[in-house]
């Protein structure tokens, strides 16, 4: 039993996850890189949604994030009977995304400008079923903008938000 218990306060590589939110669909898998600790490597399509000249605009594009994770409350979790298989539990990362100007799916938009964003993330991940996850963070950071690729003069960096609610599907 105490190898049980041991093996439920570690962090795990996970199986490829599908997850969809209010604003894009994600692809992601999570690597362990220490018993806290694990990379998460995610593609998806990001999307927002606005008025241009009294007319709903939507947009989407491609996202690739690499985003280290610190699972700090396994051992709790663990004593309380609730799950951590799976990476279920709170966690700290530094969500690093790049959008680059590959395509985009709009009715009004033809590309978008380039940018990378590094955004300290504080999170939790919980089990909702067997295979089906739920995710939520919220975090403020930093996005640089190349519209220098763009045409533009200079390119600009600014503060970023990082909030986010998620319903995962786990192969």
């Amino acid at each position: 039993m105490h190898g049980q218990e041991k093996e439920e306060n570690v962090v795990s590589t996970s199986p490829i996850e599908i997850q969809v939110g209010l604003l894009g669909i994600w692809m992601n898998k999570e690597y362990k890189l220490a018993d806290q600790f694990a990379i998460r490597t995610e593609v998806g399509l990001d999307s927002e949604i606005s008025a241009i000249n009294s007319e709903d605009a939507y947009i989407m594009y491609p996202v690739f994030t690499a985003e280290p994770r610190w699972y700090y409350n396994f051992k709790k979790r663990s004593q309380k009977g609730k799950k951590t298989t799976g990476n279920f539990g709170n966690f700290v990362s530094l969500k690093s995304s790049f959008h680059p100007d590959l395509f985009v799916i709009s009715n009004y938009y033809e590309s978008i400008v380039p940018d990378l964003s590094i955004v300290p993330t504080w999170g939790i991940r919980r089990p909702i079923s067997e295979s089906f996850s739920f995710e939520a963070g919220i975090g403020l950071g930093y996005i640089f903008y190349f519209y220098k690729t763009q045409g533009y003069t200079s390119n600009e960096g600014e503060l970023a938000a990082n909030i986010h609610l998620r319903f995962g599907y786990r192969f």
